[in-house]
């Protein structure tokens, strides 16, 4: 059984001591979280599991660079919901990442679980999110590189492109997927019960479930999101291509428009202009993935258009119409009316949490201006019996931190609030070529928050990696605070940028100074040695050092 220990903690001076004491804890095996209420409490709780010695905890401190004694350890407060019909400690409404891990840790603690999905198991990300768009990303990726490299005296050419047969590979490897990471895994762990059918949440904590009333411990919503397209006239009358229905065409239009220029719109556009599709993207906002840095957006617009695409950001969609088989959209641009046609039309304008017609509002589930769950930092709904995971909550919609959310919200409903989600260094990949990836604060968003940031922007030129690749097109840029030298933010367009970033995750979870990372070894000729290069470009002029000069 978990126990909480409280530690009193002499030295914390700011938030960054809190952090770097909550992090030391966690290091500790055994560890299942740790918490600083503020720095100028001088103490420190953790929720522990098995045998822990009070020793191991105070060393990891110390190590920190503070000094730390256990002063009192005790069980965690049960949790204030019934019991209910004595059938399920635990009910989950979902399928997807999120559930299934709410599900497991679940069934790791003991619990008796219940997994009601009413679609197909293994949610957006296996089914018609990361792993088929991924699949397609890197086949015409392939395709792509065959006609299109810097190598002299190597000769390569692209052959016929089947993409009835890539499709029928994807669906292939995602059934394959579904079956290994979901399937069979759930036939792992006899606590949980599959409840096939659509939940809905009823009065006094019960869920129904057709016709079926059942009435557990706690309950968890991991809905999950949709596809989501504004309100333009003539867009439901005309009809359109979401991500989903894109993933499975199984023949190729000549020509296509793409209406969002965020991830999913980009990634989709370059996966269907590398397969010989005439791609126009709109996008309402002044640029490309408008919420990376600007030097960002213009790198990667810029290599995108060196491959034939067609951008119209800063526009405002009038209508949608189809006719003769083709898809008219009509914009305004700079006070000037134009209009796009092409045989397919693609909204990729966001998602929207599934939160339809779950009963929130007679559960007392509160809920936000889209649709999503509100929750607290232990995942916790207004109904406090209630807890909300994934892409249904108020939470940023990638399927790590859905997953990471579902085990959260599962030790909470079971042990009572002891675990919170750190969002503080949550890592972001466009898998367009090249890719972008970024971690931590902007520019503008530093300033907002009162830093003063200070900025490099490294070319790629810069890198040794990418002179010897011939992959030159991106950039670097890392944002730090002036006064103190820590590392805010991390930014890349440059290839495998979302293998990279991961360096970059580390070092502002650590709390790293420009210097500290200026500092680390990276391998010679990867791309991640970029982040040092970068580093040490705020005091030096790289250009002017040897190859591993450090």
């Amino acid at each position: 059984m978990p126990v909480r220990v409280e530690l009193e903690v002499q030295g914390m001076t700011c938030d960054d001591c809190a952090r770097h004491v909550e992090r030391a804890l966690r290091s500790v095996p055994g560890v299942l979280s740790a918490r600083v209420p503020h720095w100028s409490s001088g103490k420190a709780e953790a929720i522990v599991e098995g045998e822990v010695p009070d020793s191991a905890m105070e060393e990891a401190v110390a190590r920190a660079g503070y000094r730390a004694r256990v002063v009192r350890a005790e069980l965690p407060e049960a949790p204030a919901a019934p019991r209910g019909d004595g059938r399920f400690d635990l009910l989950i409404i979902g399928g997807g990442s999120a559930a299934f891990a709410a599900a497991i840790r679940a069934a790791e603690l003991g619990a008796r679980v219940a997994l009601v999905e009413a679609g197909t198991l293994g949610g957006t990300c296996v089914n018609v999110g990361c792993v088929p768009s991924k699949f397609l990303i890197r086949a015409l990726e392939v395709y792509h590189r065959a006609g299109a490299h810097g190598f002299r005296g190597v000769s390569t050419a692209r052959g016929a492109l089947h993409w009835a047969a890539l499709i029928a590979q994807k669906e292939a490897l995602v059934a394959d997927l579904r079956r290994e990471k979901y399937e069979e895994v759930l036939a792992a762990y006899p606590q949980i019960t599959r409840v096939q059918g659509r939940g809905r949440l009823a009065e006094g904590g019960a869920v129904v479930v057709n016709g079926t009333t059942y009435a557990p411990g706690r309950v968890i919503l991991a809905t999950g999101a949709r596809p989501w397209a504004p309100p333009i006239p003539g867009l439901a009358e005309a009809g359109y291509l979401t991500s989903t229905e894109a993933l499975s065409l199984r023949e190729l239009p000549r020509s296509m428009i793409v209406v969002g220029a965020n991830a999913v719109g980009l990634e989709l556009a370059q996966v269907f202009a590398r397969a010989g599709v005439a791609v126009t993207v709109l996008e309402a906002l002044p640029r490309i993935v408008p919420f990376e840095e600007p030097e960002i957006s213009e790198a990667l617009q810029r290599a995108l258009e060196e491959e034939g695409m067609v951008f119209h950001t800063g526009v405002k969609i009038i209508r949608a119409a189809r006719s003769d088989g083709r898809y008219e959209v009509s914009f305004e641009k700079d006070g000037e009316t134009r209009i796009v046609s092409a045989e397919q039309l693609l909204m990729a304008t966001g998602r929207r949490p599934n939160t339809q017609d779950l009963g929130l509002e007679a559960a007392g589930v509160a809920v936000g201006p889209r649709g999503e769950i509100r929750v607290n930092p232990y995942m916790q709904t207004s109904n406090p019996s209630i807890y909300a995971a994934g892409d249904c909550a108020d939470l940023p919609m990638f399927v790590y931190v859905a997953a990471a959310s579902g085990t959260v919200a599962a030790e909470n409903a079971l042990l009572g609030n002891h675990r919170t989600l750190d969002l503080t260094a949550v890592p972001r990949v466009t898998f367009t070529d090249p890719e972008v990836a970024s971690v931590g604060w902007t520019e503008a968003q530093a300033r907002e928050r009162g830093e003063t940031p200070k900025a490099v922007l490294l070319p790629l030129e810069a890198v040794p990696r990418a002179r010897i690749a011939f992959e030159t097109r991106g950039v670097i840029k890392l944002v730090a605070d002036a006064n103190t030298d820590r590392l805010l933010g991390v930014h890349l367009v440059m290839p495998q940028a979302g293998e990279a970033i991961a360096a970059g995750v580390i070092a502002l979870q650590a709390g790293y100074t420009v210097q500290d990372l200026g500092r680390t070894l990276f391998p010679y000729l990867t791309w991640s040695e970029g982040l040092r290069l970068g580093a040490q470009s705020f005091t030096r002029d790289v250009a002017r050092l040897s190859c591993c000069a450090g």
